[in-house]
C-alpha cells in the first residue's frame, strides 16, 4: 500500500514540476520543446537513473535487516492506532518529492543544451585546399631540417595568416586522401597537419593527378567566388589513375586556380639513412625526378602561378607571394551554438530537496 502511495505522490509532484520546467525552457530560454531544438551533452549520465534505485533498494534492505524489533502478542490494536494518521500519508509524499528531485538532478547532469542555428555571417575570405606531398622523398635534407618538416612549419604559418578563409587539406603519396574538408576551424587543421608523419600513407609514389582531383572534389560544392588549390610537391607525377593535365583541365572548367610549389634543389638530395651508435644521423644520396615544366603548366592552365623553393627561405617566400596574390570574396559561415538549460532542471530539484528536508525535520520530526 505504501509503495502505491509513493508512486501516486511521485506523479502528483512530477506533473506540476514538469510544467514549471517546460515553462522555464520555453519562456525564459525561448527554446521550443521539439526534436532538433535541444540535445544532451552527456547522455551517459542517464545511467544514474538505474544506479539511484539500486542504492535505494540496498539501503532499504540494510535498514530492514538491522532494524530493532519488539515482539508483541497482539498487533491489531497497534494497527488501529497507526491507521489513518496524517503523518502516515506524508511519508510517501516526501519520498515522491525526493524521487522527482533526483530525476531532475540526473537530467541536469546529462547536460541539456538548446541548439541554435548561428546567424549566417559573411566572412571576407576564400576557399583554399592545401594539397601536400607526403611521399618518402620528402625526407630529403636539402631543406632543413628536411623537406617534410619544413613544409609543416611553413604551412602552419600560412594557415595562421589566413584567419578568415575556409581551408581544407589533402595529402598524397602513391594515392591521395582527404585529411580535412573545408572548415573555418583553423586550430583543428593546424593540429592535424602537425600530427602528420611520413609513412602514414603509401609514400612509394607521387600521384599528382589524383591529389589535384581529390582537392577539386573538396571544392565542388563550394559557393565562394574564389577557390584555390595550393599544390606542394617535390617530385614528378609517377602514380595514380588521373593525369595531372586532365586534373588541371577539370580545375579550369571549375574556375579553380592552382598554385604550385616545387620543393628541392635538384634531382639528387641527401636522405637520412639511419643513425650511428651514438645517435648521429647517417646520410645517403637519393635521386628524385622533378618536373618543373609540369608544375608551370598546371599553374598557367588554371590561372595560378608556379614557384620553386630550393631552401626554407624560398619556401617561405613562395607562400608569402601566394598570400599577396589571393583576393578575398564573401563566403557564408553557418554553424550551431549551444545554450545551457540545466538551471531550468537543477533549480526546481534543489527546491524540492530543501522542502523535503524541512518537512521531514519539522513535521515528521526526523532527519534523513
Amino acid at each position: 500500500m505504501r509503495i502505491l502511495a509513493t508512486i501516486g505522490w511521485t506523479f502528483a509532484f512530477l506533473v506540476p514540476v514538469a510544467y514549471v520546467c517546460a515553462w522555464a525552457i520555453e519562456g525564459h530560454y525561448e527554446v521550443p520543446l521539439e526534436a532538433g531544438s535541444f540535445r544532451f551533452e552527456r547522455p551517459w549520465a542517464a545511467l544514474l537513473l538505474v544506479a539511484a534505485p539500486l542504492v535505494w533498494l540496498a539501503r532499504a534492505w540494510l535498514h530492514h535487516e538491522h532494524a530493532p524489533r519488539i515482539l508483541l502478542s497482539r498487533t491489531g490494536d497497534l494497527a488501529k492506532v497507526a491507521r489513518g494518521g496524517l503523518r502516515l500519508w506524508a511519508a510517501p509524499a516526501l519520498v515522491g518529492m525526493r524521487v522527482v528531485a533526483v530525476l531532475l538532478l540526473v537530467l541536469g547532469l546529462m547536460g541539456p543544451q538548446s541548439i541554435h542555428a548561428r546567424d549566417s555571417a559573411e566572412i571576407e575570405g576564400i576557399d583554399i585546399v592545401l594539397t601536400l606531398d607526403v611521399s618518402l622523398s620528402m625526407q630529403a635534407g636539402d631543406i632543413q631540417p628536411n623537406r617534410f618538416e619544413a613544409m609543416q612549419d611553413v604551412v602552419d604559418d600560412f594557415i595562421r595568416r589566413r584567419p578568415n578563409d575556409r581551408m581544407g587539406a589533402v595529402v598524397f603519396g602513391r594515392d591521395a586522401y582527404t585529411l580535412l574538408p573545408l572548415t573555418t576551424d583553423k586550430e583543428a587543421l593546424r593540429g592535424m597537419i602537425a600530427e602528420l608523419e611520413l609513412g602514414m600513407v603509401d609514400g612509394r609514389g607521387t600521384a599528382i593527378g589524383n591529389a589535384l582531383g581529390t582537392a577539386l572534389n573538396r571544392l565542388r560544392r563550394s559557393e565562394a567566388e574564389s577557390r584555390v588549390v595550393i599544390l606542394l610537391t617535390d617530385g614528378d607525377s609517377n602514380s595514380g589513375n588521373v593525369s595531372p593535365d586532365q586534373a588541371a583541365e577539370f580545375a579550369r572548367t571549375m574556375d579553380v586556380r592552382v598554385y604550385t610549389i616545387l620543393m628541392g634543389q635538384d634531382e639528387s638530395a641527401r636522405v637520412q639513412a639511419g643513425t650511428d651508435v651514438f645517435g648521429r644521423p647517417l646520410w645517403d644520396r637519393g635521386n628524385f625526378p622533378i618536373n618543373p615544366e609540369l608544375m608551370r603548366r598546371l599553374a598557367e592552365r588554371t590561372g595560378g602561378e608556379s614557384f620553386v623553393a630550393s631552401d626554407r627561405r624560398g619556401l617561405e617566400q613562395s607562400f608569402h607571394s601566394i598570400l599577396d596574390r589571393l583576393e578575398r570574396s564573401e563566403i557564408e559561415d553557418t554553424g550551431r551554438v549551444y545554450g545551457e538549460l540545466f538551471p531550468a532542471l537543477v533549480v526546481p530539484a534543489l527546491a524540492l530537496m530543501v522542502l523535503e528536508l524541512l518537512l521531514a525535520s519539522l513535521w515528521l520530526r526526523r532527519w534523513p
